[in-house]
Order: C-alpha cells, then sequence, then structure tokens
C-alpha cells in the first residue's frame, strides 16, 4: 500500500502539471471503487485546478467551488500522459486536462477512492486524524502525552491516524529499529528520551523516503512511471531471516494487528 511518502511524492510529482492548468473534464470508466466514484467529480467542465494538497494519504485537488479528495488505496497510482495514450485494462479514471495531458488513475484492486468535498472542514474521511509527522505539531511533548496510560504495543499505536497520520507499516518497522525500541512494548513504557529519540527517527525515515521517490515493493510507481528507490535503504521490512546490519543477529518477524512486523532482538528492547 502506498504510504506517506508516496503520496507525497505522487503530489509533488503531478502538482506542477494540474496547478494552473483547467479540468476540461472527467472521464470516469469505472465508478466501483472502495466508494463509487463522486458524481460532482463527473460533472466537472472546464475548472482551473487552484492547488494540489495532501492530508495523511489524501491527495487534496483544489478546485473553486470544492475539492477532489483521492486515495490511492491499496495498489492506485497515478500517471501523467498524453490524451491520445490508450487505455489499460485497469486504467479507470481520467482527469483530462487543457494542455492536452491528462492525469490517469489506475488501481488493479479497486480499493482506492475519487470522492468530492464542498468544505474540508466536513469531510468525514479527513475527520479525527492526528497531526502531520512532518509538522511542528508532531513533537516529543505531543507523542509523549498521547502514549501515558496506552497498554497498546507500540508498533499499532504508531499506526493509529488519530494519534499521527502516515507512519505506515513499513516505516514504523524502520523508526522502531533505528530507535532501538521493540514493537511490541507497550506505549506506556516508554520513556521521554526514547519518545524524543523516536519522533526524531520518525521525521528522518520519512523525510529520506520522500527524497528517494518512496518505497516500491510491488505496486507503487511515481507519477512519472519510475519506481521508488527507498527500498534499498530499508533496514528490517521484509528481511526476515538476514542479517541485522548494526550486529549480525538474525532479522525477525512476528504479526501484530494483523501486519508483518520486523524487528531484530539484539538491537531492540
Amino acid at each position: 500500500m502506498p504510504e506517506l511518502p508516496e503520496v507525497e511524492t505522487s503530489r509533488r510529482g503531478i502538482e506542477p502539471h494540474l496547478v494552473g492548468n483547467t479540468v476540461r473534464y472527467v472521464e470516469v470508466r469505472n465508478r466501483r471503487l472502495r466508494w463509487p466514484v463522486s458524481e460532482q467529480i463527473e460533472r466537472l467542465s472546464d475548472r482551473p485546478v487552484l492547488s494540489v494538497q495532501r492530508r495523511a494519504k489524501y491527495l487534496l485537488i483544489e478546485l473553486p467551488e470544492g475539492w477532489i479528495i483521492i486515495h490511492l488505496g491499496m495498489s492506485g497510482s497515478l500517471r501523467i500522459l498524453l490524451e491520445e495514450t490508450p487505455e489499460e485494462k485497469h486504467d479507470h479514471v481520467d482527469m483530462v486536462l487543457g494542455d492536452g495531458k491528462i492525469l490517469r488513475y489506475t488501481d488493479p484492486r479497486r480499493f482506492g477512492a475519487w470522492l468530492w468535498a464542498d468544505d474540508l472542514a466536513t469531510c468525514p474521511v479527513l475527520a479525527n486524524l492526528g497531526p502531520e509527522p512532518l509538522s511542528d505539531d508532531f513533537d516529543a511533548a505531543y507523542l509523549f502525552a498521547k502514549s501515558r496510560k496506552r497498554n497498546t504495543p507500540v508498533k499499532s499505536w504508531l499506526m493509529d491516524n488519530k494519534i499521527v497520520v502516515g507512519v505506515g507499516n513499513i516505516y514504523a518497522n524502520e523508526s522502531l529499529f533505528l530507535s532501538r525500541i521493540h514493537p511490541l512494548r507497550p506505549a506506556k513504557d516508554l520513556t521521554e528520551d526514547e519518545v524524543a529519540r523516536l519522533v526524531a527517527t520518525i521525521k528522518q525515515v520519512l523525510t529520506e523516503s520522500i527524497k528517494q521517490g518512496g518505497t516500491t515493493l510491488k505496486d507503487f510507481l511515481q507519477s512519472d512511471g519510475k519506481p521508488g528507490y527507498f527500498a534499498q535503504e530499508l533496514f528490517v521490512y521484509g528481511k526476515q531471516g538476514e542479517c541485522c546490519a548494526n550486529c549480525g543477529q538474525k532479522i525477525e518477524v512476528v504479526k501484530v494487528g494483523q501486519r508483518s512486523t520486523f524487528f531484530c532482538p539484539a538491537c531492540q528492547h
């Protein structure tokens, strides 16, 4: 599933092509995504794009009268193509632009979404979200206060969007390893120093992944069709049975909240 760095990479890839351009119309070949494509999107005609933003893992395309909200789901991707590019089997939505290009949405599993919101403040899918991990609102004091009395394993706790958005499975694994924190430890047991180290590491890992264009494991591609390269930088994710880069101990894997969780039993405690 595309995580925050992959979504941010997609945002940066499509923004120069959309902002200042015009949405001539939107062609929807298959409305049956995770939720049906909003009818307001299908009715758009000759509308200027004002901005392309991101909140959590949602892409937000601002038009004068409202917002297109895109979620990439498990396997979705966006590409900028020429209008005459033939569609393929899983190309479900084309946003046709005024300059002869299209923003094409491809999603083999159809778990993504194209939704409409008149006002982001009242949009249900954006309600009750925690702070952005790269913002000043996400700091050690905030996270330490949230961790008190929380008996949840720290790995699952970090992936709760009400605590902080966008720290998905890959980056939670990597951040906990680099912070030397065992993923099964209860959040309430973390010290102030450990929380401060964890916050700094999350910001570092996400920033570096964005610089590398995200992590391509199976489905993710950038908007230009190129893969992300952060997979080459991973320390533990997907490395069960391999030697830890720090100590040589074998990387282990357990299920936490139904998600594969990779860690070094010697380095993380």
